[in-house]
């Protein structure tokens, strides 16, 4: 189950149905994706040598309006993780309560092994090979693991170039100068800060000086210690892939974020060692930062700690580690981290988990924001986007604990899943079945 996400996904649905108001019939078919394309993807490299890549999208559920959702560039993308992916997005938009269906796309590759060129070779071709798939009114990709504005501009571009005329709302996450909308890149990473907020105010408990472990310090996670750091808690451990750093007093997060961003990673943080930097970043003998402790990458996952913020990858939380987790809580910034076995432990134990698709909703909304930006031609500043996705994911998290309360359910993943597939669900019976 770990290793198969798509399982995960039907085995929280199934959690859900006994909940959920939802005819048997309807809730079988929402376990099934549309459709999934399967594309291959000669591409020339710098190198001169012709590798051969693999792509996919899969389109879950159109019910409530077009397919949303991102493009990853990872290793370990397969079929069944698009399309477990693209689930997950479709009740993320009904829980948020967004005009849309879920998507997800991926590239099967080793972004750190190819060039700026090879990237940009790599996505416009895939994007021409989905290209009969998306659309402004029928598919919207946007970033997701290892791609980027960058990225979502060369889609747009190529996408463009086939219609004849610019289609800057085809992709979301966009550039501000082609379209995008300010304060997309820190999107996720927001809302995750504020559904967090939110949960403590429901606890009743604090969030001033709390400590929180955030695993995976790319664009969500950073975004996220960031916010929080600003809010009075205590980020106490963050990690990528490279090592975990760990100071019970607190890191750095400004410190760390600045070396993150200049493209530095973590271990090179703990370390201290200015050899360990590219020549360009050095700025002579001794440690530059404060001394956070290295640990296992793992050993974060256990910390004694308030809030535990899985932002890296599917799968971390399962049930050969959930008995040794320590954490109040958990705040689901990846999608799919948790295992079912180890959601039952969790929920066993009153550990409250914030689940994937109210508490990483963020960069889905204001992708839609930016999206009827775009359709309507006009802009808003970043204070309106914000406080429309504060507004959003806020009512969101209202309407959940509302449904848990009420209702009486084991958790909260079984509480927003409830609402999602009870909206998705009513899209069908009204919109009926074709033919």
């Amino acid at each position: 189950m770990a290793d198969d996400p798509f399982a995960n996904m039907l085995a929280q649905m199934d959690r859900a149905e006994e909940y959920a108001d939802v005819d048997h019939g309807i809730f079988e078919r929402l376990k099934h994706p549309e459709r999934t394309l399967k594309v291959t993807l000669p591409v020339e490299l710098d190198s001169g040598e012709v590798e051969v890549f693999e792509g996919y999208r899969c389109q879950f559920d159109s019910s409530r309006g077009p397919f949303k959702g991102g493009v990853r560039f990872h290793p370990s993308v397969t079929q069944r993780e698009v399309e477990a992916l693209a689930g997950w997005m479709s009740w993320k938009t009904a829980l948020v309560d967004l005009p849309y269906g879920g998507a997800k796309g991926g590239v099967v590759c080793e972004p750190k092994d190819l060039t700026q060129n090879d990237l940009e070779s790599l996505t416009r071709r895939y994007t021409e090979g989905i290209r009969r798939m998306i659309g402004p009114n029928t598919d919207v990709p946007a970033p997701d693991m290892n791609t980027n504005p960058q990225t979502m501009a060369w889609m747009m571009d190529t996408y463009s170039m086939y219609e004849g005329h610019s289609v800057p709302q085809v992709v979301t996450g966009k550039p501000l100068e082609i379209g995008g909308t300010p304060g997309r890149v820190a999107a996720t990473g927001r809302g995750v800060s504020i559904v967090t907020e939110r949960l403590f105010e429901y606890l009743d408990r604090d969030l001033s000086d709390a400590s929180v472990a955030i695993q995976g310090f790319g664009n969500v996670g950073s975004h996220a210690a960031r916010l929080l750091d600003e809010s009075g808690a205590r980020i106490v451990a963050a990690s990528d892939v490279s090592a975990a750093a760990y100071d019970p007093d607190g890191l750095d997060v400004a410190a760390l974020g600045a070396h993150v961003d200049a493209g530095g990673l973590i271990e090179e943080y703990v370390t201290g060692d200015p050899r360990a930097l590219p020549e360009d970043r050095r700025t002579g003998g001794g440690n530059q930062w404060d001394d956070p402790d290295a640990i296992p990458n793992e050993e974060l996952l256990t910390l004694d700690v308030d809030v535990l913020i899985p932002a890296a990858i599917e799968g971390v939380i399962t049930e050969d580690n959930v008995d040794d987790l320590r954490a109040s809580a958990i705040v689901e910034a990846a999608n799919g981290p948790t295992t079912v076995a180890a959601d039952e432990v969790l929920t066993e134990r009153d550990i409250q988990v914030v689940p994937d698709i109210l508490a990483n909703a963020g960069g889905v909304i204001v992708s839609y924001l930016e999206w009827v930006q775009n359709a309507q031609e006009f802009s808003w500043p970043l204070e309106t986007v914000n406080a429309e996705l504060e507004r959003r994911i806020g009512t969101a998290f209202d309407q959940t604990i509302d449904q848990y309360d009420q209702k009486g359910l084991p958790d909260l993943r079984t509480a927003a899943y409830t609402l999602a597939l009870e909206r998705t669900a009513s899209a069908h019976e009204y919109r009926g079945l074709f033919p």
